[in-house]
């Protein structure tokens, strides 16, 4: 009968589902991959019978579309028990999930739009082994060149400039230390403390589980080459922040093909259809372009391409670091 913490968890998994699954399955969706419609099938047919009570005339709607049956209340409640669970494939996506919304927030923060590519991302994890396959995704997601993994240990941890922190938690240790707490939250804030084993020692006295928290920390979050982001559950991630000619000539390519988009979509046409495009803009985008002109015409479908040099432009549209380009597109 709780129906906010119902509706809480129904958002959240319907974000992961639109958000991630949907949105990195596009591909597969539109060169008609069977898999990739039975599994979105499959969810969206559990998941309208489980929020059904809640969504009762949604749930209908969506239930009925999917499966042309008389009524979604007329069904029997799913058993989990007969879905397949690949628990370290779970852990290993959530993990992924994390990485990318940290690194994801680094560029945000920094100003390093997510069209610009950036050269490598450093992953720093327990378990990093388990994200060798799904590199291409890191990748794809985060826009960069290569992906890193490395084992989180002391070693690394030191190497890349993050340190541990202990935060003790004064309201669980102080009923059992008294007045003494207050010195040994000074000596923790001071780094005079240690781990032996699994033990946790302050100042001499061992805090138990629920009496402190540790978390990684780094020493320099930013710099003029890297950016430090601390994963949840431990780890983090470094993103090389260094734009060279190249980079910034992709990023800018990548822009135009965004504008181009909008310029089809502004102009009513189907996703399939094939056109003719013209850019107006200076020189230094020109030249971008150019260098990936067959990275525009794929992702837009354009088999004409016209390039003209024009300082003035009209109903231009900002592309890269403060430029502009002019587009005007055809059907063919």
């Amino acid at each position: 009968f709780d129906s906010y913490a119902a509706s809480a968890r129904l958002r959240d998994f319907s974000d992961v589902l639109t958000n991630w699954y949907v949105r990195r399955s596009r591909d597969r969706f539109w060169e008609g991959n069977e898999q990739a419609f039975d599994t979105l099938y499959t969810v969206l047919e559990m998941v309208t019978r489980v929020v059904a009570p809640l969504l009762p005339m949604v749930a209908e709607e969506i239930w009925r579309g999917l499966t042309g049956g008389k009524s979604v209340h007329l069904e029997n409640w799913p058993d989990p028990s007969t879905l397949a669970y690949d628990e370290q494939l779970v852990v290993a996506m959530d993990q992924v999930r994390a990485v990318s919304s940290v690194a994801l927030s680094l560029r945000k923060t920094n100003g390093l739009r997510v069209r610009l590519p950036l050269s490598n991302l450093t992953v720093v994890t327990q378990g990093a082994d388990k994200l060798k396959n799904f590199e291409s995704i890191i990748a794809e997601e985060l826009n960069v060149k290569q992906v890193d993994l490395v084992e989180l240990a002391v070693e690394s941890t030191k190497a890349f400039g993050v340190e541990k922190q202990l935060s003790v938690n004064s309201r669980a240790l102080g009923p059992r230390l008294g007045k003494q707490v207050q010195e040994i939250i000074q000596a923790s804030k001071a780094g005079n403390w240690e781990m032996t084993g699994e033990a946790v020692f302050v100042n001499g006295v061992e805090l138990f589980e629920g009496e402190y928290e540790i978390s990684l920390v780094a020493k320099d979050e930013s710099s003029d080459e890297k950016l430090i982001g601390i994963l949840p559950g431990g780890g983090f991630v470094i993103l090389n922040r260094v734009v060279t000619d190249e980079l910034a000539a992709e990023g800018l390519a990548r822009d135009v093909v965004r504008a181009v988009q909008q310029a089809r979509k502004d102009a009513n046409l189907n996703v399939s259809d094939r056109i003719a495009t013209v850019l107006s803009a200076e020189a230094s985008v020109l030249d971008a372009i150019r260098a990936h002109e067959d990275l525009v015409k794929n992702e837009t479908l354009t088999l004409e391409l016209s390039l003209v040099e024009n300082a003035k432009l009209e109903n231009a549209v900002p592309v890269g670091e403060s430029q502009q380009v002019s587009i005007a597109v055809t059907k063919l």
